[in-house]
């Protein structure tokens, strides 16, 4: 791969929010990190579903985990607790909330692409990635997937970042705002990479859009209106 592709590292979250599809629709290339500490305080087993009418009514669906190992768990270690509980309640709640938008159509196509992952895979990665993979899908996103657990890297935060970048071909890296709390650039400037910080979409400043799921966007808008929303311009790798 030629050094002139971006990158992103993000963990698989079931149904993202704009914020992160957005991260990743400007990148050619997404590193799934899928073999770090799960947290069951973000956003990888769960989904904010924001009300159609109002945004800021939400409500959390929920994949109930089982942890291997406990606390100590990585993320592609994680089992559904009851794979067929968690299909019931995300059919019934997605259509419950979704089901009379103008886009429903398009948008029950990427949960049933997510329901068929539930019902077929052990690992709940998986089924977090199929999510987020069909709504970029649905955007003509051209990019790539790979994953961390199958590149060598080190430890520390953004050292292993850097190296995650570099073992994909990657000359820029892209950091949400999140990781732009703690990332150290060094390890970076060492390896001859960029590091760049591409803004939020403009819809996640809107009320109730920080936290809920791109589903509310999608069953609204569509893929079309998501895409214009996420900034349809990619960001270059200088």
């Amino acid at each position: 791969m030629p050094q002139t592709l971006s990158c992103a590292v993000h963990q698989p979250n079931l149904f993202p929010r704009l914020s992160t599809l957005g991260k990743l629709f400007r990148a050619d290339v997404w590193v799934v990190l899928d073999d770090v500490q799960f947290n069951g305080r973000d956003y990888q087993h769960r989904a904010r579903l924001a009300a159609a009418a109002d945004p800021e009514d939400q409500r959390w669906l929920t994949v109930p985990v089982h942890r291997p190992r406990g606390r100590a768990s990585r993320i592609r270690e994680l089992r559904p607790a009851d794979p067929a509980a968690a299909h019931r309640t995300m059919s019934r709640l997605i259509r419950q909330y979704y089901g009379r938008c103008p886009h429903w159509a398009e948008t029950a196509g990427i949960v049933d692409e997510v329901l068929a992952a539930l019902a077929l895979h052990e690992r709940l990665a998986v089924v977090a990635e199929v999510s987020v993979r069909a709504m970029l899908d649905r955007m003509g996103w051209p990019g790539a997937v790979v994953h961390s657990s199958e590149l060598a890297a080190r430890e520390g935060r953004s050292e292993r970042l850097a190296d995650l970048t570099a073992a994909v071909g990657a000359g820029t890296y892209l950091c949400g705002p999140g990781g732009a709390r703690y990332l150290s650039e060094r390890p970076f400037a060492e390896r001859g990479l960029r590091v760049r910080y591409p803004s939020p979409p403009p819809l996640t400043r809107e009320r109730g859009m920080r936290t809920a799921s791109a589903l509310w966007a999608f069953a609204g808008r569509g893929a079309a209106g998501v895409r214009d929303c996420l900034v349809p311009d990619r960001v270059p790798a200088q």
